[in-house]
């Protein structure tokens, strides 16, 4: 599976969701809205996310004209709305491949689209990152690649992407690693899905 990462761009009223990757000196690695990191100087402003300072180990950011600070790893999700909300646009890297950041029960994860999973599917460490148990799942065996593979079936409290949230959504906890979490079709069949050239829209139905 591919390892690329691809910009996840949202119209200007949706949420930006922005991460911080790294600090090199005077700059911060920032990625917004899914996107690759991207080198900001203090008082820069990128794609809507100003860098006011770094501070230790922290980027002071400003996001809808609020100061939030940031570690490495973590990420600040501004509040956007209007006619944007409950709506989210990918765009595909070299390869094809949809790749975004969302949120499963408050965890930060990076994910693939993948209409061929029936379900969202996560590896151990993600799982346990995220706090499922899969010993409180249901066993279940799924077919890969490499044969059927021994699963357990667990149900995700939320699941954020943008503006999207769902609630209680069905996902398989895989015994193995990931290199990513797989959104597969019990996130996307609540979705209205629109393929235009290098971009995709998913639009909440319910």
């Amino acid at each position: 599976m591919p390892a690329l990462l691809a910009c996840l761009s949202l119209p200007a009223l949706a949420a930006l969701d922005v991460g911080l990757a790294g600090l090199l000196g005077t700059k911060a690695m920032l990625m917004v809205n899914g996107g690759e990191p991207q080198a900001v100087g203090i008082g820069q402003t990128v794609n809507g996310v100003k860098l006011i300072a770094i501070q230790g180990d922290q980027a002071i950011v400003e996001v809808d004209g609020r100061k939030r600070p940031l570690k490495v790893g973590q990420h600040a999700v501004g509040s956007g709305g209007g006619e944007a909300a409950g709506k989210v646009v990918l765009r595909a890297d070299g390869q094809g491949h949809f790749y975004t950041t969302g949120v499963i029960n408050g965890t930060s994860v990076r994910l693939l689209v993948d209409t061929g999973a029936t379900m969202i599917s996560l590896g151990a460490s993600d799982a346990r990152r995220i706090g499922l148990d899969p010993a409180k799942g249901q066993r279940a065996v799924t077919n890969t690649a490499n044969g059927q593979v021994p699963v357990a079936k667990v149900t995700l409290d939320t699941v954020r992407v943008g503006e999207i949230t769902l609630h209680n959504v069905d996902a398989l906890v895989h015994p193995n690693e990931m290199p990513i979490v797989l959104l597969g079709m019990s996130f996307l069949n609540r979705m209205e899905m629109q393929r235009d050239g290098d971009t995709m829209t998913l639009k909440r139905r319910f």
